[in-house]
């Protein structure tokens, strides 16, 4: 095969990039900017229309598709996915009825019976999405999927298999809740994608849909790089939601359905870290088709810097997070609370989106007034200048309770900033003992006395910041990053799937140690 000077990858997105912040999006924007030898397809799935993107787009970024889920009009009545209208028109009038019953029911009823079965392999699953997306090939996905012989077979079905478990019940809106999830998960199922080299998937969950088409129509390969594992997240986010019983389990079970798939299908799977690749080979990924390649930055741009003249004198924590669960900032704001009982006047600045969930953000305000800490706790919203903002704090602070690789520790680290942060995800592998402090999730007693303990100590301070500095510049670098991805696209377009991969060498020799 001709290796070509560039390849068209079509990077598939949920909720980020480009029309939203966050670590996911900086990666993806890093990667459409630098990397020489791809020419990218975005592939935006998100809530409802977005009307702007976030980001001034590289002319790496050919075409933008992007797919509203939950709008309240369907995506293709929104927008033009490459089907001519007159046989879009068609499918709605033809009369089909019959070929739903007859065809259609019975793929559905598999479907739900490869949700519920706990050994189901991945290969089942995919036949059965196989199917589905045939039968979408002749007949329209809205008609078919709310047309009573499917609603039918839903409720029958499922009432089936939960009369087996005495345990639970479910009522009328959590069968109208379930089917509608499947309705909505399952829409890119119906939606027809333009041909490229590779489909690179930025998580494990239902954005494999469009991967799966574009695998089934062309055999293209596909890329799945792992932030946050996307089935660890989905299961703490499911189990302290206040769903029915019935709810979290079909979300939970049709959530492992398809990370099944997704390692299954892909072609090579690239974690941001170490810490996943055991939820990876506990949903079967073959660890031969795994890899890491870590998150990189720009040491250029992130440099240590002079603390701005209004926080002089005032001791300051500064956070980039957007505001919401998985962030974990109410264990912040109690360790805030920790923090003054020593340190009077700390003062803590967390930027980063106020609006994303905005129950939890009113949550965190009563939090904030409750305690006491409205002149020590700021949520600062949005910060136009992410290179200088941790120079605005003496240490930075990072709460979560699930991250990948966050960008966050390594941009205060190259800042000459020490982190102050839980064990979770690849963070360890990022930041030790030499470069600020780590404590386990929800600890906001320890969290608090580590900040009070960098804040009173200077030359702590200062040697943890130096530290935390020459890690990144050694070891985390973007040209480095970039470098493994050129490497990577150019590996699955080129070269045998089955071979072993080992496209990070230092991986490679740690593993080759540990073995010794």
């Amino acid at each position: 095969m001709k290796i070509k000077d560039k390849y068209d990858v079509m990077l598939i997105l949920e909720g980020t990039y480009p029309f939203n912040g966050g670590g996911v999006s900086t990666w993806a924007h890093m990667l459409c900017n630098k990397v020489k030898n791809v020419n990218y397809t975005l592939y935006s799935i998100n809530a409802d229309f977005e009307q702007k993107s976030k980001y001034e787009l590289s002319e790496n970024v050919k075409n933008v598709i992007q797919v509203p889920l939950w709008s309240p009009l369907e995506p293709q009545e929104l927008l033009s996915y490459g089907k001519k209208f007159y046989k879009t028109v068609n499918r709605k009038e033809q009369n089909d009825e019959a070929e739903i019953v007859e065809k259609f029911v019975p793929i559905f009823k598999r479907l739900l019976s490869n949700i519920y079965d706990t050994n189901v392999h991945a290969e089942e699953i995919d036949d059965t999405i196989f199917d589905m997306w045939q039968f979408f090939q002749k007949h329209d996905y809205k008609k078919t999927m709310k047309s009573v012989a499917v609603w039918k077979a839903f409720c029958e079905t499922v009432t089936a298999i939960i009369a087996k478990d005495n345990h639970y019940e479910a009522t009328l809106y959590d069968f109208t809740v379930g089917m509608r999830w499947i309705y909505r998960f399952l829409i890119p199922i119906s939606i027809d994608v333009p041909k490229v080299d590779v489909s690179h998937l930025t998580l494990s969950g239902f954005p494999v849909i469009p991967a799966l088409v574009l695998k089934y129509k062309y055999g293209t390969p596909i890329i799945a790089t792992e932030h946050g594992v996307f089935i660890r997240e989905r299961l703490i986010a499911i189990n302290s939601s206040e769903y029915s019983f019935f709810l979290k389990n079909l979300l939970i079970k049709f959530s492992e359905c398809i990370t099944k798939v997704v390692y299954y299908k892909s072609d090579l799977i690239l974690s941001v870290n170490k810490f996943n690749m055991s939820w990876e080979k506990m949903y079967g990924a073959n660890p031969n088709k795994i890899d890491v390649i870590y998150n990189g930055i720009d040491a250029d741009l992130f440099v240590p810097g002079s603390k701005p003249a209004h926080l002089e004198g005032v001791p300051t924590v500064v956070a980039a997070a957007r505001i919401f669960e998985l962030k974990d900032i109410i264990t912040m704001i109690k360790s805030c609370e920790v923090a003054k009982r020593s340190i009077p006047n700390v003062k803590y600045l967390v930027y980063g989106d106020n609006n994303a969930v905005p129950e939890y953000t009113q949550e965190c305000m009563a939090l904030i007034e409750k305690l006491g800490l409205q002149d020590n706790f700021s949520l600062a919203g949005y910060h136009d200048k992410p290179h200088q903002l941790f120079c605005e704090g003496d240490i930075s602070i990072l709460t979560s309770i699930s991250e990948g690789f966050p960008y966050t520790v390594l941009e205060s680290m190259s800042c000459g900033i020490p982190v102050v942060a839980t064990d979770v995800g690849g963070v360890t592998e990022a930041l030790d003992e030499k470069c600020g402090f780590i404590c386990k999730p929800k600890d906001f007693e320890a969290l608090g006395q580590s900040v009070v303990a960098l804040l009173q100590d200077e030359s702590l301070r200062k040697q943890m910041g130096a530290n935390a500095r020459k890690k990144v510049v050694d070891n985390f670098t973007i040209d480095k990053f970039i470098k493994e991805y050129e490497v990577a696209y150019e590996y699955i377009v080129n070269k045998e799937v089955q071979e072993p991969i080992y496209l990070n060498t230092q991986l490679q020799r740690e593993e080759a140690m540990e073995a010794s």
